[in-house]
């Protein structure tokens, strides 16, 4: 069965297209929807079986952990152990395509994190969608990049591939994505990228390693 189609506007969503489709992540529907980064699936951070099923759409193992998206930093304390330095870091980056790879706290289910470093990913994206969806269903929302089977994400063809595996696709009149985000390794006082991604270079300053 195809999923359900729903165009949203990037700049000036329609609230009633949201609340719609917030209603039925709540439920527990996995959505393919457009991020800064690119087309991503998701479902509610406490969603086990939804979580399930985005690990096998996108064929994951079980102990790669999860980013999920955050409107803010208000309540990253509640997912991640954050000291000071991470704070600031993390507030002059944000919002945008970074990625942080942080402690996780007991209020990110084991299912969504690395079961043997218990880290989590985190991220506040600059995309009106996501934000608005966020807030909507008042949880964080899981973010996997969106790929067909042969590793291609362009839109159209992300769309064609998956939109039999998922329950809601929300499209827009067009796209604006940054690319791959850039991703912060933060589990020790001495960060580290271990993904030069899209707009790498303004956290070079506070980078103690590069990836090879």
């Amino acid at each position: 069965m195809a999923a359900l189609f729903v165009d949203i506007h990037p700049v000036t969503p329609q609230p009633s297209r949201l609340e719609s489709v917030a209603m039925e992540i709540e439920r527990g529907a996995v959505i393919l929807y457009p991020s800064d980064t690119g087309f991503a699936l998701g479902c509610t951070l406490a969603n086990k079986s939804a979580i399930e099923k985005i690990r096998i759409i996108r064929n994951l193992p079980d102990n790669k952990h999860l980013t999920f998206l955050c409107d803010s930093l208000t309540h990253i304390a509640e997912y991640a152990k954050v000291s000071n330095a991470m704070y600031k870091t993390i507030k002059r980056l944000i919002p945008g395509p970074f990625t942080f790879i942080l402690p996780a706290t007991k209020s990110v289910p084991r299912f969504a994190q690395d079961p043997k470093r218990r880290t989590t990913g985190i991220r506040v994206p600059q995309n009106t969608i996501a934000l608005e969806l966020i807030r909507a269903i008042a949880h964080p929302l899981i973010s996997i990049s969106a790929k067909t089977d042969d590793g291609h994400q362009e839109p159209y063809e992300v769309i064609e591939a998956l939109q039999h595996r998922v329950d809601i696709v929300i499209t827009s009149p067009y796209y604006d994505f940054e690319g791959e985000s850039t991703v912060i390794d933060m589990t020790t006082d001495e960060f580290a990228m271990i993904r030069a991604g899209a707009r790498y270079e303004e956290a070079l300053p506070y980078m103690a390693d590069m990836p090879d």
